[in-house]
C-alpha cells in the first residue's frame, strides 16, 4: 500500500540508505538527496589514487555486515559476495615480543594457543561474551540504552570485562605482550584515551565478532554494500538524487517526513529555528572527537610482513605494544601528533583478487590525529609499516594522503575529520545526541536524525537508519517495520 505522505532522506551513507529502504518497503514514497556525485558516504569505493585502481574511501573490512539486525533482515549475504578469512585481524610486534605477531582467528582456541602464556587468559576474557553473543550485540547495538537488557547475563559478562579492560587494572590478567596488544589494537578503533570504558566496549564487540562470524571483505569493495541498498530502494519505488546539497529545511517543503543522515551539527544547521531552542542547545553540547588522517597506497606486490602470518588477515593494527598504543592515543587526546602512531591498515587484495588488476595491491590505512589537523602523516604511517615489514616502501608505486581537515571537507558528517560523527564516550553512548528513549526523533514535526550521531553510534551497520525509519513509520504512518528480505 502506497502512502500519500512523502519522505526525504538527506545523505546516502549506509544509515541513510537503510532508512530509505525501510520506508520504501513500507510503501512510503521516498527520495534520497546526496550532496556528492557518488552514493555511499563512508561505504564507497573509488579510483582516486592511481588510474584503474580502486580503494575504499573509509570503511574497508566489515565486522558488522554479517551480524547486525538490519543486514541480517536485509539478507545482505544473498545480495553480494563476501570473503571471510580464517584470520580476522593481526597485530605485529617487535622488541621483547621477538618480531612475532598476535593473530585473532575466528577459532578462539587457535587464537589462544598461539598467544603463549596468556592464551588461556585471553580465552577466558572473550569466551563468556561469545557464549552470549546475541545478548551482547543486543545490548551494544540494540538502539537506545535506556532499557533493561534482554539478556542480563550477557550484560554482566560484558560490563565486568569492560570495567576491567577500561581501567588501570587492565594488565592484571596478562603476563606477556601479545594478548594485551591484540585487545588494545581492536580497542583503538575507538579514538580516545586508553584504558577507557568506551574503548574497552569496542574491543569486546568487534573482538567477539572476530571470533564468531569473522571480519569479512566485500567482493568488489565497500561500494557493493551501498549499491545493493540502492538497488533495493529503486526496486521499491524510491528515488536518489546525486549532487544535490540541502542547506535549509525549506527546500524540503514538499516532504512530510525528513530523515537526516547528517551529523548532529549538520541537522542543526539545516533545520535551524524549526528545532526548539532547548533542543538546539543540547545538540550544541554534543561533542566531536579527535580525527583520522588517511594514507592510501598502491603496491606492486603484497606487503612483506616480517611475520608471514600477518598477510593472512585483511586488517592489521600497527603500533607495537599495549603501552605504545596507549601512549600514542594519549598524545592525540592532548592535541599532539604521535611520533609512533596507531595505524589501522586494510589489505584486501589477497582476499578479493578480482577487484584490481593482477599484481596490484591497493592498501588503505589511517591513523589518529587531533581534530582538524592539516598535517600530512604519510611519513609516520610508512615508518610504522616499514617497522614491521622491511622493504615495504620499495613496493609502493602511488600514494594519496588525506589530512583530517580534508576528510572533514570531503564528507561533512566527519566534522573536523571525526569519522564517528561524534565522540564515542560512555556519556555520548547514553546520550547520542540527546538522552531519550527514541534519540532519533527530534522535537520538530516529522524530523528525524538517522546518522552515526545517534544510537547505536559509528560503524557500517545501517542500524541508526533502520531504527529511525521504524520510529518514523510508527509515529507518522501508523505502520510497523516491513520485511526486508529478498522474498518480500
Amino acid at each position: 500500500m502506497r502512502s500519500s505522505q512523502r519522505a526525504a532522506v538527506i545523505g546516502s551513507g549506509p544509515n541513510g540508505l537503510a532508512a530509505a529502504v525501510t520506508l520504501a518497503r513500507a510503501g512510503v514514497p521516498v527520495t534520497v538527496f546526496e550532496a556528492m556525485d557518488t552514493l555511499g558516504g563512508g561505504a564507497r569505493t573509488l579510483s582516486h589514487v592511481a588510474p584503474g585502481v580502486v580503494h575504499d574511501v573509509c570503511s574497508a573490512i566489515h565486522p558488522m555486515a554479517l551480524a547486525t539486525g538490519f543486514f541480517r533482515e536485509f539478507e545482505l549475504t544473498k545480495r553480494i559476495g563476501f570473503v571471510i578469512p580464517d584470520a580476522s585481524f593481526a597485530h605485529p610486534l617487535d622488541g621483547a615480543a621477538g618480531d612475532r605477531a598476535a593473530v585473532a582467528y575466528r577459532d578462539l582456541a587457535r587464537t589462544a594457543t598461539e598467544l603463549g602464556r596468556d592464551g588461556a587468559a585471553y580465552a577466558r576474557l572473550y569466551g563468556p561474551i561469545l557464549q552470549r553473543l546475541e545478548g551482547t550485540l543486543d545490548l551494544a547495538l540494540g538502539g537506545a540504552l535506556l532499557r533493561w537488557p534482554r539478556d542480563p547475563l550477557a550484560a554482566i559478562a560484558l560490563g565486568a570485562r569492560t570495567l576491567e579492560q577500561g581501567s588501570p587494572v587492565w594488565n592484571a590478567r596478562f603476563r606477556e605482550e601479545l594478548a594485551p596488544a591484540l585487545v588494545s589494537g581492536v580497542a583503538a578503533h575507538n579514538i580516545g584515551p586508553m584504558p577507557g570504558l568506551a574503548a574497552a566496549g569496542v574491543a569486546f564487540v568487534l573482538g567477539a565478532l572476530a571470533h564468531a562470524s569473522g571480519w569479512p571483505v566485500p567482493v568488489g569493495g565497500s561500494q557493493a554494500i551501498s549499491d545493493a541498498l540502492a538497488a533495493d530502494l529503486l526496486a521499491h519505488g524510491g528515488k536518489i538524487e546525486l549532487g544535490r546539497t540541502v542547506t535549509n529545511l525549506s527546500e524540503l517543503a514538499d516532504f512530510d517526513v525528513k530523515l537526516f543522515d547528517t551529523s548532529a551539527r549538520g541537522l542543526a544547521e539545516i533545520a535551524g529555528d524549526a528545532l526548539p531552542a532547548g533542543y538546539r542547545r543540547r545538540l550544541a553540547r554534543f561533542r566531536y572527537g579527535n580525527a583520522a588522517a588517511k594514507v592510501d597506497l598502491v603496491l606492486d606486490g603484497p606487503i612483506p610482513w616480517r611475520d608471514a602470518r600477518v598477510a593472512e588477515a585483511p586488517t592489521v593494527h600497527l603500533g607495537g605494544s599495549r603501552a605504545e598504543i596507549a601512549a600514542a592515543e594519549r598524545d592525540v587526546a592532548r592535541g599532539r601528533h604521535a611520533a609512533r602512531p596507531y595505524v589501522l591498515l586494510a589489505q584486501p587484495a589477497a582476499f578479493d583478487e578480482g577487484r584490481n588488476p593482477p599484481g596490484v595491491h591497493a592498501v588503505t590505512s589511517y591513523t589518529h590525529v587531533p581534530r582538524g589537523s592539516t598535517v600530512d602523516v604519510t611519513e609516520t604511517v610508512l615508518a610504522q609499516i616499514e617497522r614491521f615489514a622491511p622493504g615495504a616502501r620499495d613496493r609502493i608505486t602511488a600514494v594519496r594522503a588525506t589530512t583530517a581537515a580534508e576528510l572533514g571537507r570531503e564528507n561533512l558528517n566527519y566534522v573536523a575529520g571525526d569519522f564517528s560523527a561524534g565522540q564515542v564516550s560512555v556519556r555520548q553512548l547514553l546520550a547520542r545526541p540527546v538522552l531519550a528513549r527514541e534519540p532519533w526523533k527530534t522535537p520538530a514535526d516529522g524530523v528525524y536524525l538517522c546518522s552515526s550521531s545517534t544510537a547505536p553510534g559509528p560503524g557500517v551497520h545501517g542500524l541508526s537508519g533502520w531504527y529511525a525509519a521504524r520510529a518514523a513509520l510508527a509515529r507518522e504512518y501508523g505502520q510497523t517495520a516491513p520485511a526486508l528480505g529478498l522474498g518480500h
